[in-house]
């Protein structure tokens, strides 16, 4: 095996490795264990975060074109965005046990056609509807623990919104404001730490607020380009 090939297998290993770390956080999940669920989550988001950069750099598709990388990165990202955070939802009860199995299986079902939708991005790299970030929602849920008709709401609404005619931003590839959007994201990333630190419910009230505004800002940014996407044409084409 010629030394280029070794590297892009490499790579490719490095992206499966997150498959290995969601099912221990899904193992984790079966045992209410939640704080280290998200722990480890969010150790294969920071791989899932520099895999793809690594592939173009190294060019793994020369060399190890018989890998296919972006089926391999969907299916890891579904288990860890999905998958995992969905069964925490059902297991931790901030919906009520009698909605809950339904609410993940419609969540499951309509998040699995999105990972399919070839036009899950626009051409300057925002996400067309929610992203399925799941591990996002059920992380605000287990932080912030509204009551249980309000996550069904979130929920709900949540799932709706992946096929809905808005963008959200993705934090690293949309050069707009991206300089305050890294910063913004630092602060999410310390805040969500520190919450899972704290045992996430039980977490400080200054790390709930960093979250809540943080998360504002992510949700108020598409807003000042909604327009013109719309416009376009490009998040409902």
């Amino acid at each position: 095996m010629t030394s280029s090939r070794l590297i892009g297998l490499s790579v490719h290993l490095f992206t499966a490795s997150g498959a290995a770390l969601g099912m221990i956080a899904l193992f984790l999940a079966t045992e209410g264990r939640f704080a280290s669920m998200f722990a480890l989550l969010g150790v294969a988001l920071i791989v899932d975060a520099v895999d793809g950069t690594l592939a173009r750099r190294l060019k793994v598709t020369e060399t190890a074109p018989f890998i296919d990388g972006v089926a391999l990165d969907l299916v890891v990202d579904f288990l860890n965005y999905v998958v995992t955070p969905l069964l925490a939802l059902w297991r931790s009860g901030v919906i009520e046990p009698a909605f809950a199995g339904a609410v993940c299986a419609l969540v499951g079902a309509f998040s699995a056609l999105y990972f399919a939708d070839r036009r899950m991005k626009t051409s300057d790299y925002w996400f067309r509807g929610f992203p399925a970030l799941w591990n996002v929602v059920v992380f605000y849920l287990l932080v912030l623990r509204p009551p249980a008709n309000a996550s069904l709401a979130v929920a709900l609404a949540a799932t709706a919104l992946m096929f809905a005619p808005v963008v959200f931003i993705h934090p690293l590839r949309v050069t707009r404001l991206r300089p305050v959007t890294i910063v913004v994201t630092a602060i999410w990333a310390a805040a969500a730490i520190a919450a899972v630190m704290q045992d996430l419910a039980a977490s400080s009230f200054a790390v709930k607020a960093a979250l809540v505004a943080t998360g504002c800002y992510f949700l108020v940014l598409p807003l000042f380009r909604q327009g013109g996407a719309i416009a376009k044409g490009e998040v409902d084409g």
